[in-house]
């Protein structure tokens, strides 16, 4: 197990069950997703079943089970969004990386995730890529976007 995961459970050690879902952020923060090892460790920490902490776990869409890809893409489907378009835009998404919203390219290179709303509304649809927002998508952009990514490990 990474240090910064031992040091992550022994600053929890004692917190008890109120501290389950704050370790679990810190986790994910530092590995990037929940795994397994990392949630019987955290059930061995803080005495709770290993069953109740993917209780928990599953129940927040906050929390990932396998690691983001290099390329995080979020896709918003709020209310704006979703009436300029973004269902299309998703398919798009999906259908150019040949891999569907809440999974992981099999190169490891690009990560789907589907958001309720990213909170650029005006800028409808929008897909945030590591943090960089892209607005006004449409099915052309999105293939130029993306190329633009794939094309960073290029060269």
């Amino acid at each position: 197990m990474d240090s910064s995961l031992d040091l992550i459970i022994e600053n929890y050690k004692s917190s008890g069950k109120d501290a389950l879902i704050p370790m679990l952020q810190e986790i994910q923060e530092a590995e990037g997703f929940l795994s397994e090892a990392a949630i019987v460790k955290t059930g061995q920490t803080l005495h709770i079943p290993t069953s109740k902490i993917f209780g928990v776990a599953t129940f927040y869409n906050q929390f990932r089970f396998e690691p983001k890809g290099k390329y995080h893409v979020q896709i918003c489907r709020g209310t704006a969004c979703h009436v300029l378009g973004s269902a299309t835009v998703l398919s798009e998404i999906e259908k150019h990386l040949k891999a569907k919203a809440g999974s992981t390219t099999r190169d490891g290179l690009f990560s789907i995730e589907v958001v309720a709303c990213i909170g650029a509304c005006g800028l409808a649809p929008v897909v945030c890529i590591n943090g960089e927002f892209h607005a006004k998508v449409t099915a052309a952009s999105l293939k130029e976007i993306l190329e633009s990514y794939k094309a960073k490990e290029e060269a």
